[in-house]
């Protein structure tokens, strides 16, 4: 073991500080990182909201289990304007012979859950990214070297990663339910 301690000097207390440049670029990461998973969310709210896509009711017809706890689920899209039936992609959480309000894609190849349930789903994965930037202000003030708020910028830390953590959990139960 102490043959790697040199290696690990950077992340240890009494390693370099990254400098001027390093910080911004972690914070430049850290914000990526934490923001990302709102803009890959859009088109999926947008399909829950109603926004996008073609309104009407999903039928999942069969769910095969393809090992490791995942599921290929198959399914026929009704629209609600009195169109022909469609076979789509379902949900992978789907089960078979369940019937749901659902959004076809513009593509028309999967359908989603739409309404409460389609929106606190779709919003799982920028709840994730909220949660992640609930410290970023805290190291910001720490690298800036201030002192007051710095106790202020950890409760609201912990209140936005809680709050984050909430919201994940409340998606992933709509989700499966």
């Amino acid at each position: 073991m102490s043959d790697f301690l040199p290696d690990m000097q950077f992340v240890t207390p009494g390693g370099r500080d990254p400098g001027r440049l390093g910080r911004i670029v972690l914070v430049l990461l850290w914000l990526t990182v934490c923001l990302a998973p709102v803009a890959f969310a859009v088109g999926d709210l947008e399909l829950a909201t109603g926004r996008a896509g073609t309104p009407g009711t999903l039928r999942v017809a069969s769910c095969e289990a393809l090992g490791e706890g995942r599921y290929d689920c198959q399914g026929i899209f009704t629209p609600d304007s009195g169109g022909s039936a469609v076979a789509v992609a379902a949900s992978p959480d789907s089960e078979a012979g369940e019937v749901t309000r659902a959004q076809l894609t513009p593509a028309g190849d999967r359908a989603v859950p739409a309404g409460t349930k389609g929106v606190l789903a779709a919003l799982t994965l920028p709840a994730v990214g909220f949660g992640g930037l609930g410290f970023l202000p805290y190291v910001i003030m720490y690298w800036a070297g201030a002192r007051r708020g710095r106790r202020a910028a950890v409760a609201g830390g912990f209140l936005v990663t809680a709050a984050g953590a909430a919201l994940t959990v409340i998606g992933m139960v709509a989700a499966y339910s």
